[in-house]
């Protein structure tokens, strides 16, 4: 059961801080779901002149963890801040009740739920979030295992099993060894304190433009606005199952909801009212772990730094991914990251880049699945040559998974353009189709996820189209005001 909440510390009397204190070589601290609520609540409370006299104390109640013990050969540090949020399956400390009502049942797994790299612009203008999938094929640093205290040499796993061999230290060591990009801080939210910090802020609105049901988590959402207690909210950032993009789904709607707690926590009154904050602190950071350097002086710092923070200075995407099934002995089925799109997205993150590409985005047709999880191969089905490569070309322009190698069709003497799909991915061949003007549609049953165009004397051109949840442009990122609800 969780604890009540403490009545607070009486506050102590401590000097003015200095007048401005450059943030220069010393980073500070934000963090995912309920981290990213706390933080701004302290942000929002500090640039309103609240600061010490509710926050003094604040970080005694962060348990600490060592991820950086005995860490060599680190990447160089760039320009801003990096922390490493995760998310792990913490529902050993949920109620018998909880567990039920919202699907928690079975043991815990002991590993990263949710990974995420946040990047807080040097200048305190921006968060870039990063979703890394928990299925990606990784592979790890020599190391001795937490558990056995068996020593083992570099091997390959899937990323979030680096937190069960080796917990906070093999985790970062990993995201390092991959993306190059030196961590600053570690944060780690459970179950537990995610429940607690939407249901103490009186919950948080989602929107969605179709139904979501999923009877793993017991997701149940009807198209439209919703809003959702700790539980629901739970189910929400959990389900893997509520449609056909799986884990990438998944993460889409982490992000949709940590722009809505951002909104939620930077518009509502109750961050203003040191009451409520302080309930909202002391019900959240008993389940919260963090690496020594996070402390109450930081967040101050960080908070007046950062005064006009809002849903649109953040931005969101997700490792770019070159092979979906990348099947491991020993492992199975994994994620391998886009290697030149994904070491172009972590230089971005060194050099303190914009990730969002702020382009005329009112010319792209909207669809429903984003084009970067529809894979297509293209046959040409006419007597000209090089039809098949333009259009492979023009639909991976546009961000379809193409197999960049087209074939000629069997029949070459097609005049209307074909789309060939398997009903159980409609969703994704209406998407293809809304690209192609005029195509036909034609159901084939048992082909799989794999869409074929088959190319007609009627092609012109390629049509721009992009989804509500887009994975758009170079990195796929989107910024907080374009995903919460209108």
């Amino acid at each position: 059961m969780p604890t009540p909440p403490r009545s607070p510390a009486p506050p102590r009397r401590r000097p003015q801080p200095s007048p401005v204190r450059r943030p220069a070589v010393r980073p500070r601290k934000p963090r995912w779901g309920m981290r990213v609520v706390t933080t701004l609540s302290v942000v929002v409370l500090a640039s309103a002149g609240i600061g010490h006299a509710v926050v003094t104390g604040l970080d005694e109640d962060i348990a600490r963890v060592d991820p950086f013990k005995d860490m060599k050969n680190r990447p160089q540090a760039g320009h801003g801040m990096n922390v490493l949020l995760v998310g792990t399956d913490g529902r050993d400390k949920i109620t018998p009740e909880e567990k039920k009502k919202y699907r928690l049942g079975g043991a815990p797994c002991h590993c990263t739920d949710t990974i995420m790299i946040v990047h807080i612009s040097e200048d305190r203008e921006r968060a870039s979030v990063v979703s890394l999938p928990r299925d990606s094929y990784a592979e790890t640093p020599a190391h001795t295992d937490e558990t056995t205290g068996k020593r083992h040499g570099p091997h390959p796993i899937k990323i979030n099993a680096a937190y069960a061999e080796g917990g906070p230290n093999l985790t970062v060591r990993t995201v390092e060894n991959m993306t190059h990009v030196k961590i600053d801080h570690y944060l780690e939210v459970d179950f537990t304190s995610f429940m607690k910090t939407v249901d103490v802020l009186g919950g948080v609105q989602v929107c969605t433009v179709r139904p979501l049901k999923d009877s793993y988590t017991g997701l149940d959402l009807t198209a439209g606005s919703h809003q959702l207690n700790g539980g629901q909210a739970l189910q929400y950032v959990r389900s893997r199952h509520a449609d056909g993009s799986s884990d990438l789904g998944r993460m889409q709607r982490q992000q949709r909801f940590l722009a809505a707690l951002i909104e939620q926590a930077t518009s509502s009154g109750v961050l203003l009212n040191p009451l409520k904050f302080r309930d909202v602190t002391h019900a959240v950071l008993g389940s919260v772990r963090a690496d020594k350097g996070f402390g109450t002086e930081e967040l101050l710092d960080l908070g007046r730094a950062m005064r006009n923070f809002s849903p649109a200075s953040s931005e969101f995407t997700t490792v770019p991914i070159g092979q979906m099934g990348y099947v491991v002995k020993g492992i199975g089925s994994t994620l391998k990251w886009d290697e030149a799109k994904s070491k172009k997205l972590f230089q971005s993150l060194r050099d303190d880049k914009p990730l969002a590409a702020h382009k005329a985005r009112s010319k792209a047709l909207r669809v429903d699945v984003a084009p970067q999880q529809i894979q297509v191969q293209v046959q040409n089905g006419t007597a000209t040559e090089g039809l098949g490569k333009r259009v492979d070309s023009a639909l991976r322009g546009t961000g379809f998974r193409t197999t960049r190698q087209p074939a000629n069709a069997a029949d070459r003497a097609v005049k209307r353009t074909v789309v060939a799909y398997d009903p159980r991915w409609d969703r994704s061949a209406k998407s293809l189709a809304a690209a192609l003007p005029g195509c036909e549609l034609r159901a084939v049953k048992g082909q799989g996820p794999l869409m074929k165009v088959i190319a007609g004397t009627d092609f012109k051109q390629v049509r721009r189209v992009r989804a509500d949840d887009p994975q758009q442009g170079e990195f796929g990122a989107v910024t907080g005001d374009q995903v919460v609800c209108p």
